[in-house]
């Protein structure tokens, strides 16, 4: 490591708990790699925020400007609050994106915390200003176009947003709060308030702009999963078997993939006998689901498999690597 940066962390482990003892275990190259490898990660999350918060801004500018805008189509949660009162009054989109998500940013800082409410502030400021001083050309006059593109690339840069910790519409933070006051799901109160939106829409501006804009809305919620979860969708299995041993080296060496063992009762006939068994649990992809339940069949036709769908998943994977036959 450099000598620079080894005095600086050198300096700030001596200010460990006072149960340490000794320097040898303050100085140790272990200790310092530690420090030195959780600055690092530190400064490159730091950085993908900052590229990923700055992508989002001009994506959802870029829909905006270029598609929905000229069009007087509008999207729901905040950006659709903001995109109706630009057309309703004088006052242009960039100071409503400001006004309307203000006090979500509020409710924020209560709900989530301090950190995410100044990115989210600095994103939505952000996209004020890029829609206020960058003019992008108007691509399209095909209604359908701009309601599906705008709505993609508006969902891409919300998506981009979520990603590096942040939201530059602050409608879900609402759902948030409203779902723990009120014992509901958030779903049910997004539904609601875009339901409310495009109500509007359609009186002050026209029943054809708002069945439009639902559409754009179903392009940006649908661009906006996609962002999140990515492409690659995981299934979680579950495999109970009396050939539990012979399935679980069947998935480490063919799949490639890592194994949960729990141990568990089973329960069966009238009376309700137990007995012990264990319980298989693996994450794989959708496109290997077809390879799986074919290899279990081989084993033991009568497993009894439940597979549920997995938002993400972070470690634990085994590495593919090839085998011999």
């Amino acid at each position: 490591m450099n000598p620079f940066f080894s005095g600086i962390f050198a300096q700030a482990l001596k200010k460990k708990k006072n149960g340490d003892k000794g320097p040898t275990d303050i100085h140790s190259h272990y200790t310092m790699a530690k420090a030195f490898r959780e600055l690092k990660l530190t400064a490159l999350k730091l950085f993908r925020d900052i590229v990923l918060t700055i992508l989002g801004i001009f994506s959802a500018a870029f829909g905006l400007e270029s598609f929905l805008l000229p069009n007087k189509f509008i999207d729901g949660g905040a950006t659709g609050i903001s995109l109706l009162l630009s057309e309703l009054t004088p006052l242009s989109l960039p100071v409503f994106l400001v006004l309307v998500n203000l006090p979500f940013i509020l409710m924020g800082t209560r709900l989530i915390g301090i950190r995410f409410a100044i990115k989210t502030s600095l994103a939505i400021l952000g996209l004020a200003i890029v829609v206020a001083t960058v003019h992008f050309p108007e691509v399209t006059h095909d209604k359908l176009l701009v309601a599906a593109f705008g709505g993609f690339f508006l969902g891409a840069g919300i998506g981009l947003a979520v990603r590096s910790g942040c939201v530059i519409d602050g409608t879900e933070i609402l759902a948030l709060y409203l779902s723990r006051r009120f014992r509901t799901t958030m779903g049910d109160i997004i539904t609601l308030v875009n339901l409310m939106i495009f109500s509007a829409a359609a009186y002050f501006l026209s029943i054809d702009s708002a069945l439009y804009s639902m559409i754009t809305y179903l392009a940006a919620s649908r661009t906006v999963d996609f962002v999140i979860e990515g492409i690659e969708e995981y299934t979680g299995i579950t495999i109970v078997s009396v050939h539990s041993e012979e399935i679980r080296k069947m998935i480490v060496e063919k799949l490639g993939r890592g194994i949960t063992v729990y141990t568990g009762k089973r329960g069966f006939g009238k009376t309700g006998h137990t007995r012990d068994i264990e319980i298989l649990f693996t994450a794989i992809t959708r496109l290997e689901i077809s390879k799986l339940n074919s290899e279990i069949q081989k084993i033991d036709p009568n497993a009894f498999v439940v597979m549920n769908s997995l938002k993400d998943i972070q470690g634990g994977l085994v590495k593919r690597r090839p085998h011999s036959k």
